[in-house]
């Protein structure tokens, strides 16, 4: 007998029956295509690249062999997405006039930059410079950093994460928005997004590494490349260039217009805090190399048995960062082994699991992305264009960079408080004779920064696995241990060439998330249950509007 469905805020302890608690997945498999998508001739995976024919065909053979049938367009295996690739050339002139003199701005040291839009060359000349807080505008918060500034032809500098990041027990903006857990506003994908629609002309974010969650090296990894989906006629215009500032050097043009950083900060914490002229004027001049490609998201499924036109969806990214500047090894191509070669690893041993057994009564849909390193550009354009309804999409359940650590005794939740989807995660684990340990860097948005985002913002209730919201509490070592991996991966190997492949992986960590993954996918993939929103997350109205459609 199937399951009864789930009412909105019931708890979901008391699962079906576990499955066989064995191992169901093969490490060994996990590693073996782990590796091959880390290996050279797959030149890190960047779109439009030999690399990424490599990547298709071989994940097309993954799946095929797993046992999935084409789920892509026009009955094939692959979604085309079209795109354009820009990167700044040398020479990069940048400088900042302010008081009288001129400043130099060094490229990548001091200030990093790229263009996301269709153009051969990006030039701005003296465009003046407003410091406008956080870049928020959240009425549903009562909160406007922009107070009616013009920002037309101007650059927009603004401080990363949420209004109450930073934010003491005193201060009235506290709790207002995320806390420590970054919101969307946080991002500084929404912040570039918001200078746009005000008609800004370049945008800033100023980097400090604790509110950012990554360092410096993160940030300019791109060495001045980006990709966007084509725009159509009639679409808003990204800003002419984007990116990050250093903190000092903020600090620096704040003391200049007479401002202390650190008072700044305080008083962009307030509600009445009101955009800054920096009384200074902003230059760029560099040629960009801009390309049209068209990549490809690969899709494969599991025609359901009995309602085929409800579907559960897994997810993860096929693409990294490419070939980037040689490191100190000499060594250029950046592999992209754990973010995200082996989430897909992950995701084709948990087709396999699928294939091999009955058929689920729900379709299954087995989704690789592009360009989510570049912005979820794959996973944003099927969301836009997409194969199956979201309306009748079940849920969403994502695999990103997974940890290579060894066994852990819990698993990390991500996004607390937004789908009844942590119920599920949780009766799954206790099965694993695991527990749920809430993210340990929630700063760092991570809820935000894959490719489940763009299901999330249609409605579709997702859950998230990535080693980089917080160390497991691992057999071997304990949390201290899990900590220690999660810090040296992103301090030393994020988007960097040494994210590799190594023999010396301990894989079942790993494992017990594909197992988790698949455990949970079978239980929606087999019931009449339609998880939901948690009544405080921003998604469920979306949700809402669409349940006539999931209705008997």
């Amino acid at each position: 007998m199937a399951p009864a469905p789930l009412v909105a805020g019931e708890s979901v302890a008391e699962a079906p029956a576990p499955p066989p608690a064995q191992p169901r997945v093969s490490t060994e498999r996990m590693s073996e295509i782990t590796r091959v998508l880390a290996s050279d001739p797959f030149q890190g995976r960047s779109m439009g690249t030999p690399g990424e024919e490599r990547t298709v065909q071989y994940l097309i053979e993954q799946f095929r062999e797993a046992g999935l049938e084409p789920g892509g367009e026009n009955g094939g295996w692959t979604q085309t997405v079209p795109m354009i690739r820009t990167q700044l050339k040398n020479p990069v002139a940048l400088s900042v006039r302010q008081g009288g003199s001129s400043r130099t701005l060094r490229f990548p040291e001091d200030i990093y930059l790229s263009t996301v839009r269709a153009v051969d060359r990006a030039r701005i000349a003296n465009a003046p410079m407003v410091f406008v807080g956080f870049g928020v505008n959240a009425p549903e918060r009562q909160w406007d950093d922009f107070k009616g500034v013009d920002l037309k032809g101007k650059v927009a500098v603004l401080l990363v994460n949420d209004p109450d990041f930073e934010a003491g027990e005193d201060e009235p903006v506290r709790g207002k928005f995320g806390g420590k857990t970054m919101t969307y506003y946080g991002r500084w994908s929404y912040k570039f997004e918001e200078a746009a629609r005000r008609g800004a002309i370049g945008a800033l974010v100023v980097h400090e590494t604790e509110g950012a969650g990554y360092g410096w090296n993160v940030v300019q990894s791109s060495a001045g490349e980006n990709f966007n989906i084509v725009l159509g006629e009639g679409q808003r215009q990204p800003v002419l260039l984007q990116g990050w500032i250093q903190g000092q050097v903020a600090a620096d043009l704040l003391k200049k217009a007479g401002h202390d950083f650190a008072e700044v900060k305080r008083a962009a914490r307030r509600a009445d805090f009101r955009p800054i002229d920096l009384k200074a004027s902003f230059s760029a001049d560099a040629p960009v190399d801009l390309s049209r490609i068209t990549s490809r998201n690969v899709i494969g499924k599991l025609t359901g048995s009995r309602h085929p036109g409800e579907t559960v969806s897994y997810g993860g990214h096929w693409d990294a960062y490419g070939i980037g500047p040689a490191d100190g090894q000499g060594r250029t191509i950046r592999p992209g082994a754990a973010d995200d070669a082996l989430g897909l690893a992950a995701m084709v041993e948990i087709a396999r699991l699928f294939a091999s057994g009955p058929r689920p009564e729900r379709s299954l849909v087995f989704a690789a992305w592009t360009g989510e390193e570049r912005g979820l550009l794959g996973s944003e354009y099927y969301s836009a264009n997409p194969l199956y309804p979201h309306e009748t999409m079940v849920a969403n359940l994502t695999l990103d960079t997974l940890q290579t650590a060894g066994a852990a005794r819990d698993v990390v939740l991500i996004g607390k408080g937004q789908s009844e989807l942590e119920d599920y995660l949780a009766a799954a684990a206790a099965q694993q004779g695991r527990t749920v340990t809430p993210e340990s860097h929630p700063e760092r948005g991570l809820f935000y920064r894959a490719d489940h985002f763009a299901l999330a913002k249609r409605g579709v209730p997702v859950l998230l696995i990535m080693a980089l919201a917080g160390g497991n509490d691992l057999v071997e070592g304990g949390r201290a241990a899990g900590e220690k991996w999660v810090s040296d991966y992103t301090s030393n190997c994020y988007h960097q060439t040494c994210d590799a492949w190594s023999p010396d992986w301990d894989l079942r960590g790993a494992a017990q998330e594909a197992e988790l993954m698949y455990s949970i996918g079978a239980r929606l993939a087999n019931s009449r249950e339609w998880p939901g929103w948690q009544s405080g997350s921003e998604f469920g109205q979306v949700r809402e509007k669409s349940a006539a459609a999931r209705r008997p």
